[in-house]
């Protein structure tokens, strides 16, 4: 979920992530024109609508239980292994 900015309150899939420039990219939203010419992809070529990153700080993780924005904690699990987990409502996060 976006939480700031022109998409704020809007929700979508994570496409791609680019941590060295702590910027994700998000099914459907942030979209902007990018004018291209004809080519093997586009024969048509002209104006297209392309999702643009955002910076992370701007997106949180929806909470499995209640499908609201939540933080996220790291802890141990029965398994001894690293999971994240919900703050708001102690789930985990898969």
């Amino acid at each position: 979920m976006v939480i700031t900015g022109e998409s704020k309150g809007q929700k979508g899939r994570v496409l791609e992530v680019n941590r060295d420039k702590d910027r994700a990219i998000v099914e459907g939203l942030n979209l902007i024109s990018k004018h291209t010419k004809p080519h093997s992809k586009a024969p048509q070529g002209g104006i297209i609508k392309k999702e643009a990153p955002i910076h992370v700080s701007n997106l949180m993780l929806i909470d499995p239980a209640s499908g609201k924005p939540t933080r996220i904690g790291r802890r141990l699990n029965q398994k001894s292994k690293l999971v994240r987990y919900s703050k708001k409502s102690g789930e985990e996060i898969r």
